[in-house]
């Protein structure tokens, strides 16, 4: 479940999957400056973030990649390839992530993204302005 970024196989198929569920998000919420989005191969490979994968007969259909402050668990990406939206992955993948309190943040238009964090017990925190017209909202559990 652990994704090995240093396998160039296993880097390519997370970019890409990466790619396609961020460009979602950016038609979803008006925005394609995601930094994500425009990420390079190097760059993903150094981001510094723990991923857990899942897998079906196709290939990687999700992961999610976290950063542990302390005891609590910086959601930094969740990303479901678009082909299997709406199968549980992205719930799946966030049931594998390590035990304790938990952060993440996502466009504040991704109401899909909301409504899933909503009903895994995340509250927002905040909200913050990245661009004219776009913001970002802070979510949280215990």
């Amino acid at each position: 479940m652990i994704l090995d970024l240093s396998d160039d196989a296993v880097l390519r198929e997370l970019w890409t999957v990466q790619r396609l569920a961020y460009a979602v998000e950016a038609e979803l919420i008006g925005f394609d400056g995601i930094p994500a989005l425009h990420e390079s191969l190097d760059d993903l490979r150094a981001c510094d973030e723990t991923f857990l994968g899942l897998h079906d007969e196709e290939g990687l259909v999700g992961a999610v990649s976290y950063r542990l402050e302390g005891s609590t668990v910086d959601i930094c990406r969740l990303v479901v390839h678009p082909r299997a939206h709406r199968r549980g992955i992205a719930t799946k993948l966030l049931d594998a992530l390590p035990d304790g309190p938990q952060v993440v943040s996502t466009g504040t238009k991704n109401e899909p993204a909301l409504a899933l964090y909503r009903r895994r017990g995340f509250v927002e925190t905040g909200t913050r302005e990245v661009g004219p017209g776009v913001s970002i909202t802070d979510l949280a559990r215990e």
